[in-house]
């Protein structure tokens, strides 16, 4: 349960300073996010052979979302949080999920479903640049 509420707090922390520092390009930046929180999985899998392959797959899969997200697609980019987070959930099912830290997929879930619903929030108008 804290898992989960660490990552809202980190998922609306992430927001709001983004937020704050109007000069950056938010959409840039929240590509950037989702595609570092796929590769994180590498990092935390490398002992495994077969999990650091399914996690570089899963990595690339993201680095490709937040890429064309960022360039043509709010709404992708949102989805693309929205399926990490389904892979957060998965991935706890997997064999080899205790490489990862205790409560990770949980707090990651967490962070991504914050992340996803601004930007859907802020595709339909809903918030206005400060």
């Amino acid at each position: 349960m804290s898992g989960l509420i660490i990552g809202l707090l980190t998922g609306l922390a992430t927001i709001v300073l983004v937020r704050l520092l109007r000069f950056l390009d938010e959409h840039l930046i929240y590509g950037l996010v989702l595609c570092a929180i796929g590769f994180l999985y590498v990092g935390f899998t490398w002992t495994d052979s077969i999990t650091a392959v399914a996690s570089a797959v899963q990595a690339l899969i993201f680095l490709l979302i937040a890429y064309f997200g960022t360039k043509h697609s709010l709404l992708l980019l949102a989805a693309g949080y929205f399926l990490h987070g389904a892979w957060d959930l998965v991935f706890g099912l997997w064999a080899f999920s205790k490489l990862l830290p205790p409560h990770y997929n949980l707090f990651c879930l967490a962070v991504d479903f914050a992340i996803g619903f601004y930007l859907l929030i802020l595709n339909y108008g809903r918030i206005s640049y400060l």
